[in-house]
């Protein structure tokens, strides 16, 4: 007869790492609304998608280091910690490879 355990924690979620997911879903979000607007426009682009850009770029950075930050606390879950992380590293990837596409395509 199989007993049945629980087993009862008082770990959390980082706030900083939960932070930084949400830090990463809306820099991907509006990076992939810039970038499909800049489409649909035919590269006739105004000043403000650049600048958009720019704010996806500074919270990405942010993200980054709250991810870090909360990676440091102890007795935590690292769940959102990890894919806060993993979002902002793919948000500033894309910048960098249209930066990359637009420098020499």
């Amino acid at each position: 007869m199989k007993k049945s355990s629980y087993m009862f924690t008082n770990k959390e979620h980082t706030q900083k790492g939960i932070m930084s997911t949400i830090l990463g879903v809306i820099s991907l979000a509006t990076l992939g609304y810039a970038v499909f607007m800049s489409y649909r426009r035919v590269g006739d682009v105004p000043v403000q998608y650049g600048a958009a850009v720019m704010l996806v770029m500074i919270f990405a950075f942010v993200g980054i280091g709250l991810g870090l930050v909360s990676k440091t606390e102890r007795d935590k879950y690292y769940l959102f910690t990890y894919v806060g992380i993993g979002l902002n590293v793919l948000a500033l990837a894309a910048i960098s490879a249209i930066l990359y596409a637009g420098a020499y395509a």
